[in-house]
């Protein structure tokens, strides 16, 4: 298994073999919720069985992966949540934007997220849920495809078209019947983006829920995006503009509260 997030890292240079496979391998579980057996990882990886033993069996000691009560299948251990939360909690984006989330998520009642770009996908950095009943469910650390999302396109919009034909394959992925699947009707749909300052998922990632996102640009391209999520059944006429105009001012916020990044 080769990883494009590894590849990008190291940029072709020498590579340690045994702390590439650790680092997929890490990246096989983190992207595969549940328990694995050795054939299911081994296949998936393509690692020689000898060898990819010993790793889980390491990694497994050092609490990076945790097996079932048979012993005989693995998944992701509870180290990797230490890492990911020493992540969150020492991000200054993260630390500045708080008080913008909360307030754009009590302006709209809404689920709000923070999302940044990795490669050619969106991960959730932070997310203030919706007091609804109806309301889509995201957790932090997801990772999805950023032009299945609204703050995904926002991001990418800051992006030249020729930068996204480098980042994106010709025919994308659908995660639902309203995904694009031809990167040049999305690049023309960014242009949009561009023009009006935000972006929206319609129904896009996950069905019955709409989202609109805005990139915030303390640099460039932009690298973090916040979004509004809204069901499709509470988006009354109106609805969007004033959560057009709160996102605006969330972006204004956040702009100011970047500035020196």
């Amino acid at each position: 298994m080769s990883s494009p997030t590894t590849n990008a890292a190291l940029g072709g240079g020498a590579q340690v073999k045994s702390a590439v496979r650790t680092i997929e391998l890490l990246e096989y579980f983190a992207g595969n919720t549940g328990m694995h057996s050795l054939a299911e990882v081994q296949e998936q990886t393509g690692y020689p069985k000898s060898s990819l033993y010993m790793l889980l069996r390491t990694l497994t000691e050092l609490g990076w992966v945790e097996t079932d009560a048979t012993g005989t299948r693995y998944g992701i251990g509870v180290r990797a949540l230490l890492v990911g939360s020493s992540y969150i909690d020492g991000d200054a984006v993260v630390a500045a934007a708080r008080p913008t989330l909360d307030l754009l998520s009590e302006d709209t009642g809404e689920t709000i997220h923070l999302a940044r770009l990795d490669g050619a996908n969106v991960v959730y950095l932070a997310t203030r849920q919706s007091q609804h009943s109806l309301r889509p469910f995201t957790r932090i650390g997801r990772r999805l495809p950023a032009y299945a999302t609204s703050h995904g396109k926002a991001l990418l919009a800051t992006h030249t078209d020729e930068q996204i034909r480098r980042l994106l394959p010709e025919q994308l992925e659908p995660l639902t019947e309203h995904t694009h699947t031809d990167r040049e009707k999305l690049i023309e749909e960014l242009a949009e983006v561009r023009a009006r300052g935000y972006a929206v998922d319609r129904e896009e990632n996950t069905l019955g829920v709409r989202c609109f996102g805005v990139a915030i640009p303390y640099r460039s391209p932009a690298r973090d995006a916040v979004s509004v999520s809204v069901p499709v059944a509470r988006l009354s006429p109106g609805r969007e503009e004033t959560i057009r105009h709160a996102l605006f001012d969330a972006r204004d916020r956040l702009t100011l509260a970047t500035r020196h990044f």
